[in-house]
């Protein structure tokens, strides 16, 4: 078993993302008796971050300061990141399988020369071993993973293992680690942000999810009104985003975001099998579409069958009488 587990937190506007607490509970999951590390990296203070970080399920947390981590870069990242896992040698790395995730963690294992199973959706225990479950062949089907030897470096899907309570009685230590970023070959200037602000869509409990068939960037905005009673995100089809009816960043499927919320509610969406992949382990589906005979409705757990112009806007008026 572990003695020691290393947690690498995200922060967005300031806050600690959800899956970095889920990955708490994931490494908790993996050893409950191990030592679970947190790691938070900015160009400011993180002291607060970090306590949450404790309130969570951290034993302690390691803050990294530097200039150079004002914005995320995977180079600047792993410079740091790899001075905290030679300071502390841990027996395991977990981190949530995120945008930046996903391009930090290949480069961690190559400097570590280690494996890595990405996109776990669960964790067994098997004879005090962690089998690692993930979905394969865009989600048509599952394997199972387990390490036999060296490191234990996973990512975990949002939104698919719960957090543990907090609890503002725990406490912890909260240590700076001095490191050295430098000779940067890509240096960011400036990120302009084209996602909505709110609720994130990847950790979203609850997205409203737009096709072709909303027809104009003005169709969206009953979605956004269904989204934000139900105090959701809203994604989209590619079909959508081809069409210039919302932005690549709201993009769910094969080439988008892959999501598993409690609720997906999909909008004049047929059901293409890329879309299906980004969306079909969502805990309920409820699809509305005027064609019956759509592919959506064959993953679907509800199904209305009507004009999305004229069911939304019902939807919407029910929900907001039903949350007063």
């Amino acid at each position: 078993m572990s003695d020691k587990l290393l947690v690498i937190g995200e922060a967005r506007h300031g806050e600690l993302r959800h899956v970095t607490f889920e990955a708490v509970a994931a490494a908790k999951r993996i050893d409950d008796g191990a030592e679970v590390v947190g790691v938070l990296c900015s160009h400011e203070d993180m002291n607060e971050q970090a306590q949450e970080f404790i309130y969570n399920g951290a034993d302690r947390v390691i803050t990294v300061k530097h200039d150079n981590l004002e914005t995320y870069s995977s180079e600047g990242y792993s410079q740091a990141l790899m001075t905290v896992i030679n300071n502390e040698s841990p027996d395991g790395i977990i981190m949530g399988h995120t945008a930046s995730g996903k391009d930090l963690t290949p480069r961690l294992a190559a400097k570590l020369d280690t494996g890595l199973i990405s996109d776990v959706t669960d964790i067994e225990i098997n004879d005090d071993q962690a089998v690692f479950i993930r979905p394969i062949y865009s989600g048509k089907a599952f394997e199972k993973k387990t390490i036999s030897d060296g490191l234990t470096f996973v990512t975990i899907r949002p939104n698919n293992l719960p957090a543990l309570e907090r609890d503002e009685s725990r406490s912890g230590d909260i240590t700076a680690q001095e490191v050295d970023v430098k000779d940067l070959n890509t240096v960011i200037k400036d990120v302009i942000q084209k996602t909505s602000e709110g609720v994130d869509l990847s950790e979203a409990n609850v997205i409203v999810s737009g096709g072709r068939a909303v027809k104009s960037a003005e169709g969206f905005e009953p979605l956004y009104e269904l989204a934000d009673v139900l105090g959701g995100a809203v994604g989209a089809s590619r079909g959508a985003c081809d069409a210039e009816y919302c932005d690549y960043s709201l993009q769910i499927g094969q080439t988008g975001k892959v999501v598993t919320p409690d609720l997906y509610i999909a909008v004049g969406i047929s059901g293409a099998i890329q879309h299906l992949a980004g969306m079909s382990n969502s805990k309920v589906i409820v699809a509305i579409n005027k064609d019956p005979e759509a592919n959506i409705f064959n993953v679907a757990d509800y199904g209305i069958v009507g004009d999305i112009f004229e069911v939304v806007p019902k939807l919407t008026e029910e929900l907001k009488q039903a949350v007063v």
